[in-house]
């Protein structure tokens, strides 16, 4: 890393005609502010900042080998900020001011101030002004372009004053108006989608979090919640009337779709574009009530599953996996609803229909089907016009399928 920085210092200062003298990080950052300082104070852009850190977050020794050498690199600019006009530091993770900067400890983190709400991305009147050519064509064959070109990839605020778009995709969609999901293409960090499955965090509409927390990053315990929203996956949905509690949700559908896809790919252990026929059927079965055509799907999604879950005694990986799958088929899915007397498995609702699941591992379909009963999971829905259907499913650990399913209509 250290060779890095003394390269793009190299190249900045042959940039500006600046001969470097000094050897190492230190002496050639101090010499090259001090000479670009007599032409007129300098404005430095630093992109990515955490990048050295957040790609070997797995390799403890090299995080803490990169550490130093930032920390060493920004108390440079803290040293001689009287050359300095502008420092702009941008990147995914907020890092305590005790660590990497700590000796620079003048910095405003600008995140969540109300004056920034529109810097780092494109409003809607910024679109509709400057893209005017482009929305009046595409306004041609779809008159209601607007509104969909929102859904898929606005929805950024942090002030929930100013919402924005993703310029990355929105540009992508202008250049050719197909709805994609750009963002996927793009790469969903591992180290990212590794840490939600460790934490089993798969349910991320409507995580609160205080504002300290959003605006923090702890590289021994990293807070999923910070995390998902500093990384662009979460925005602000709802902020207290005291300022304190964060509400969180997913800013659009392209960005939804791309974390649903990454956790269901880890979770299958098999590459999304397995899941997408699955997720269309499965759709078609509930949208129908075709239990039979469901389970056979269920079957397909679940044989790629790692031979240690089918011994793990517990059915959790069974809920985490659906739950993914029919969120990504657009239907109304709820995991470990409370009741008066339990919790269920799988609570789902679409336009006629509201279903329990019950998930047993080496159990008996009449078992879940009993407990769905007993425990009364179906009775808040008692007055609910939809058809109720009760879903008792059992896994076999030694099959590594579905070993029976019973329905019953309350």
């Amino acid at each position: 890393m250290s060779a890095a920085i003394i390269y793009d210092l190299s190249l900045n200062a042959k940039k500006y005609g600046v001969e470097l003298t000094g050897k190492g990080i230190v002496l050639q950052l101090r010499e090259l502010l001090e000479k670009l300082a007599e032409r007129g104070k300098v404005v430095i852009l630093i992109d990515e900042h955490d990048k050295p850190i957040i790609d070997f977050l797995d390799d403890r020794d090299m995080v803490e080998t990169n550490r130093s050498i930032l920390k060493s690199f920004y108390s440079i600019l803290k040293g001689n900020d009287k050359y300095i006009q502008l420092l702009l530091i941008i990147g995914v993770t907020p890092f305590s001011k005790v660590s990497i900067f700590s000796d620079l400890n003048n910095l405003d983190n600008i995140t969540l101030s109300s004056h920034y709400g529109g810097l780092v991305g494109i409003t809607q009147s910024e679109l509709e002004e400057n893209f005017s050519r482009e929305i009046t064509e595409l306004q041609k064959n779809k008159p209601d372009i607007l509104p969909q070109i929102k859904d898929w990839y606005n929805g950024y605020t942090w002030n929930m004053k100013e919402w924005v778009y993703n310029p990355f995709s929105l540009l992508k969609f202008l250049k050719d108006p197909v709805f994609r999901n750009y963002w996927f293409t793009t790469g969903t960090p591992t180290f990212l989608i590794q840490q939600l499955k460790r934490r089993a965090v798969y349910d991320v509409e409507g995580i609160e979090m205080g504002s300290l927390a959003l605006s923090t990053f702890d590289t021994d315990n990293p807070n999923s919640g910070s995390l998902l929203f500093q990384t662009g996956y979460l925005t602000i949905k709802n902020i207290s009337s005291d300022d304190q509690i964060y509400e969180l949700g997913c800013p659009n559908r392209e960005v939804k779709a791309s974390l649903l896809d990454g956790l269901l790919s880890l979770y299958r252990e098999a590459p999304w574009e397995d899941s997408v026929a699955i997720i269309a059927s499965i759709k078609k079965a509930l949208n129908s009530c075709d239990i039979k055509h469901l389970v056979t799907q269920l079957n397909t999604l679940i044989s790629t599953i790692a031979y240690d879950h089918w011994k793990a005694d517990t059915e959790s990986i069974f809920n985490i996996i659906v739950f993914l799958t029919f969120r990504l088929a657009g239907v109304d899915v709820f995991t470990e609803v409370h009741s008066a007397r339990g919790r269920s498995d799988v609570l789902v609702k679409t336009a006629d229909y509201i279903y329990v699941l019950e998930f047993k591992l080496d159990g008996t379909a009449a078992e879940a089907l009993h407990q769905i009963k007993d425990k009364g999971y179906l009775k808040p829905y008692l007055t609910d016009p939809r058809q109720k259907i009760a879903v008792g499913i059992t896994f076999s650990s030694k099959d590594h399928e579905v070993a029976e399913f019973l329905t019953e209509e309350q």
